[in-house]
């Protein structure tokens, strides 16, 4: 399962922000930002510092996608 976070690129469009002003006030970096971007793997102390800075629950920058799995029968 992978994770997206396009919550998160919406909030921050909702509260009129960059992902540069999410970096300062979160304290994150811009290697941080890329690997969100990526939807690469993050710590949960990362997401914790997000949360914080945007006053917000894991849950409204973070989402499950399920992976697609091939459905092809083999004969």
């Amino acid at each position: 399962m992978a994770i997206g976070y396009k919550r998160l690129w919406k909030l921050l469009i909702d509260k009129d922000m960059k992902k540069k002003d999410l970096e300062q006030a979160a304290g994150i970096s811009h290697y941080t930002i890329g690997k969100l971007n990526r939807g690469d793997n993050v710590t949960t102390e990362v997401l914790a510092k997000i949360c914080i800075a945007l006053d917000c629950t894991m849950n409204d920058i973070m989402e499950n996608i399920p992976e697609q799995t091939d459905k092809t029968t083999k004969e």
